[in-house]
């Protein structure tokens, strides 16, 4: 665990108490503070008061008189589309709202660490696509090369639940857009930006509030040294207002559309081929096309980031390129589940967005494609224009018949996940990929999209041992 620092002897009052929740609480009492909790959800409270928390109504007048700070749960708003009554009481009182992610940036670093010889760093992640793969990935060739690491965050564990650092250990963090929106303090040594598409607009008012709740990781504190992708205009803007000029070394543009060759630190793939560029030189070159766990070019992008992340780390070029062939890939994201005469059956139940499912089908060939679930805002029609490798699509979900109408494919209306598995395996021949990427969310039929991926291997594989 994380002990809060700061915060000794004074109450602090946590909303929501799911995962990061609970461990905000925990974590305060540890640092002597006195949380007090609320969750409209009785049993939430139920769990907490069973740790010995005190559970409070944070709604009631008066409720935040002795408290010295709000700690927020990331599922709870508190701008757009409208702030939680409890955020308004806090606000109105003059009380800081933070989150647990602030928390941990203001209590990582202890008087421990004069004893350090390597000083611990931080990597953090974000962006709209790729965060968990590129998170996942640092991590995995820190451990390939010994180094100690933790993974957290969006991601595996709490970020307060994870075991303070040891000497040289870094921590990979994955962050996402409600995380880095609120936390009042955002101090990663590395910070990467994946890239920016649709998502999460409701909650943040727009792109632009999209936008500004991922650039609070790099204005917040500020990282040493920034990875940003340009393959979006507001990866480059980020770029242009981190850097000091085109030899400023300490911003690392990374690329899947282009070659980038200037003055400064760039990494880049094209045709399946990673490179590194410094000072206008090559500096090494990776060929991705044989690294089964980082299929299609969006992965490559995650294998850019990760790679510009470890380098920045001091990593030599082929001890990464040996741990890229040795990463087998994240659950539910262009994930191989079987390969069974000569079909290849692909996970990527993560695909919740038309940015990601368009990613995922211009990653394979010949495609029968599950889509389908709660539509996001924006529509259809970006899927259309890359789904020239689609054979036929089969539409799952409560809005399926509505889902079909707008793609350009031949469709089948299934509804349900066990339908579409059987008519896509019927229709399937050697050299096809049955994949599922819904470019919708998963909550028409499923708590997660982890239990939609898990339905689609268990359909799967059912079928196949029959």
């Amino acid at each position: 665990m994380i002990t809060v620092l700061g915060l000794s002897g004074k109450n602090v009052a946590v909303l929501g108490l799911g995962r990061s929740g609970l461990s905000a609480a925990l974590a305060l009492v540890d640092g002597g503070a006195t949380p007090v909790c609320w969750d409209d959800n009785e049993a939430a409270r139920v769990a907490a008061e069973a740790h010995g928390l005190v559970c409070r109504d944070l709604k009631k007048q008066g409720a935040f008189d002795d408290i010295a700070r709000l700690i927020v749960s990331p599922g709870i708003p508190h701008l757009y589309p409208a702030p939680n009554p409890v955020v308004t009481k806090a606000l109105a009182a003059g009380v800081p709202v933070d989150n647990d992610i602030g928390l941990f940036f203001q209590s990582f670093a202890t008087s421990d660490w004069n004893n350090f010889d390597i000083t611990p760093q931080v990597v953090a992640v974000t962006g709209s696509n790729g965060k968990s793969t590129t998170s996942a990935l640092i991590h995995h060739i820190l451990e390939h090369v010994g180094r100690p690491c933790q993974l957290a965050g969006n991601i595996g564990r709490g970020v307060l639940d994870i075991d303070p650092p040891i000497d040289g250990e870094v921590v990979v963090l994955e962050l996402s857009s409600y995380q880095t929106e609120l936390a009042r303090s955002l101090t990663p040594d590395i910070a990467v930006f994946t890239n920016l598409s649709p998502d999460h607009l409701d909650r943040h008012h727009g792109m632009g509030g999209y936008f500004a709740a991922k650039r609070r990781l790099f204005a917040e504190g500020g990282p040493d040294r920034a990875i940003i992708g340009v393959d979006e205009d507001e990866g480059r803007f980020l770029a242009g207002q981190l850097s000091e000029g085109p030899t400023d070394d300490r911003v690392m543009r990374i690329s899947v559309e282009e070659k980038l060759t200037g003055p400064g630190w760039q990494v880049f793939a094209r045709k399946g081929f990673l490179s590194e560029y410094r000072k206008g030189r090559q500096a090494a070159s990776i060929d991705l096309r044989g690294v089964a766990g980082l299929p299609g070019a969006h992965n490559h992008q995650n294998a850019c980031a990760a790679y510009a992340a470890c380098r920045a780390l001091g990593l030599a070029p082929k001890v990464i390129e040996a741990a890229f062939h040795t990463f087998g890939g994240l659950p539910h994201r262009s994930q191989t589940i079987a390969d069974a005469q000569g079909v290849r059956y692909v996970n990527d139940s993560k695909a919740t967005n038309v940015d990601s499912a368009a990613k995922a089908l211009q990653a394979f060939k010949r495609i029968r494609w599950i889509c389908g679930g709660l539509q996001k805002e924006g529509g259809l029609e970006g899927l259309n224009a890359v789904s020239g490798e689609v054979l036929k699509a089969y539409v799952i979900g409560r809005e399926a018949a509505q889902f079909a109408m707008q793609l350009d494919t031949e469709t089948q209306v299934c509804t349900t996940m066990a339908e579409a598995v059987a008519s896509a395996m019927a229709d399937a021949e050697a050299g096809d990929v049955v994949l599922l990427a819904p470019a919708a969310a998963s909550f028409d039929q499923y708590d997660s999209f982890e239990k939609r991926g898990d339905d689609f291997a268990a359909q799967v594989m059912a079928r196949l041992s029959d």
